[in-house]
């Protein structure tokens, strides 16, 4: 029997070697594609699981950028994938118009902590187009020992040093207040501390002028109203800029009298006042003796 040369068994080791290696990587090669096809499977079955959707930036945006739908987009994600405070599309309309705190890149979620603090409107915010807030001081007396609050509705009557002596009269009714306020100061002639309440009112540029030369005429009080109260307040001067200026004033035909109510000028007749037309009725302004009040009367009508 012929014993195989050592040469011939290196070769047979060589090729068993090279078929084992070879064979080792094939099964690597079906291993990793088994792995590989399960977690894309994996990943696809997850796609397919409860979706969610969420406000992304349609590009890149830079730090202070105001948000708009003009730069946000609305993106569908994986459940899993969303942040717990990431933007839902029914909560745009609350971050609208406010700014980035920081850069926010394309396709990324837009998160309530990336966002500025959102800062208290002023309060000439509050303050309609057209409309003016007049802030007046009035003490604790006449301001209803301060129980007024914003939102309340309420007349205002002045007493004002008049070229025929001191006269009481209403001014305004039904204006809105805005805000309310204290200050304490001290009064000039006694040198006692005194207490007051400041009120801002929600006017109109003609209201405004008129309260602001009442204020340096005399003093204003503040009457507290019912919100659904409509009536009329007796005695306001038809023309009441001229009537503080000693002239009596006309504003109309007669038939109606102009009536400073709240957010502005209402036409009344003369009855609604308890005016007889162009007489000079003493009942005509109550709470004043006979012959103020048939000068009040006067005023009131337009007569001479």
């Amino acid at each position: 029997m012929k014993i195989p040369s050592i040469k011939s068994l290196k070769v047979n080791k060589t090729w068993l070697g090279l078929g084992a290696a070879l064979g080792i990587g094939l099964i690597a090669a079906l291993a990793a594609r088994s792995y590989l096809s399960n977690q894309i499977e994996q990943i696809n079955a997850k796609g397919k699981g409860e979706r969610v959707a969420v406000v992304v930036a349609k590009g890149d945006l830079p730090k202070g950028a105001l948000l708009s739908a003009d730069n946000l987009a609305v993106r569908e994600i994986p459940a899993e994938y969303a942040h717990s405070t990431a933007l839902s599309p029914d909560q745009f309309e609350r971050v609208e118009g406010q700014s980035l705190a920081m850069p926010l890149r394309a396709g990324e979620m837009v998160m309530w902590g990336l966002l500025e603090p959102q800062r208290p409107a002023t309060f000439s915010a509050r303050v309609e187009a057209g409309r003016r807030a007049l802030t007046l001081a009035v003490d604790e007396i006449s301001s209803i020992s301060g129980m007024l609050e914003p939102g309340d509705a309420i007349d205002l009557i002045a007493t004002l040093d008049l070229p025929g002596g001191k006269r009481t009269v209403p001014v305004m009714q039904g204006v809105k207040v805005l805000a309310t306020g204290q200050r304490a100061v001290d009064d000039a002639k006694s040198g006692e501390r005194r207490n007051y309440s400041t009120v801002t009112l929600d006017t109109d540029p003609q209201q405004a002028q008129i309260l602001i030369q009442v204020r340096e005429r005399g003093r204003i009080t503040a009457l507290l109203r019912n919100p659904g109260d409509q009536a009329v307040l007796p005695g306001i001067p038809r023309d009441l800029a001229a009537w503080l200026n000693g002239k009596g004033g006309d504003m109309g035909d007669g038939k109606t009298v102009p009536v400073l109510y709240g957010g502005g000028l209402t036409r009344l007749a003369p009855e609604a006042l308890n005016l007889p037309g162009a007489a000079t009725d003493a009942k005509a302004v109550q709470g004043a003796d006979a012959s103020q009040a048939a000068e009040l009367a006067r005023a009131l009508s337009g007569s001479p």
